[in-house]
């Protein structure tokens, strides 16, 4: 089974997390930090926003396939999956400040509406859905 939205949202979390991560190690190469953040204050938060996004991102990842493998493609998910990436770049950029910054907590907070959203929509159709139960042919045949 193709899942359209999944495979380009996937890719796009690949992209976006190699992106989180360059921009910590160029900071790395720079000052030339081989471990840890060796109190750089800008480091230390880009490497949190980089363990946040890993933090968030397999979830959120499997239940876009578990739904999409349930339902279908759908618009809905579609702008579900653009707004968590966005929210992910805007998270990154709002972690870059000293203070909390209208980027970070946007960003935190659409992840977090995007992860109820979609766990809400796992339980309705798990729990909803009219499903017959296909009898094993073995049994078939003794009916």
């Amino acid at each position: 089974m193709l899942l359209p939205i999944t495979l380009t949202f996937a890719a796009a979390c690949a992209l976006l997390n190699l992106w989180i991560a360059t921009r910590c190690a160029r900071i790395r190469i720079a000052d030339k930090v081989m471990h840890g953040d060796s109190g750089n204050s800008l480091l230390a938060r880009r490497m949190r926003a980089h363990a946040n996004f890993i933090e968030y991102t397999p979830i959120v990842l499997i239940l876009f396939a578990l739904i999409e493998m349930a339902v279908g493609a759908s618009l809905w998910l579609w702008i579900g999956a653009l707004v968590y990436v966005l929210a992910r770049v805007a998270h990154a950029f709002g972690m870059d400040a000293d203070a909390p910054t209208v980027w970070r907590g946007a960003g935190a907070l659409l992840t977090w509406i995007v992860m109820v959203g979609l766990a809400i929509t796992a339980l309705t159709i798990a729990y909803t859905a009219t499903r017959e139960m296909p009898v094993p042919p073995a049994l078939a045949a003794q009916v």
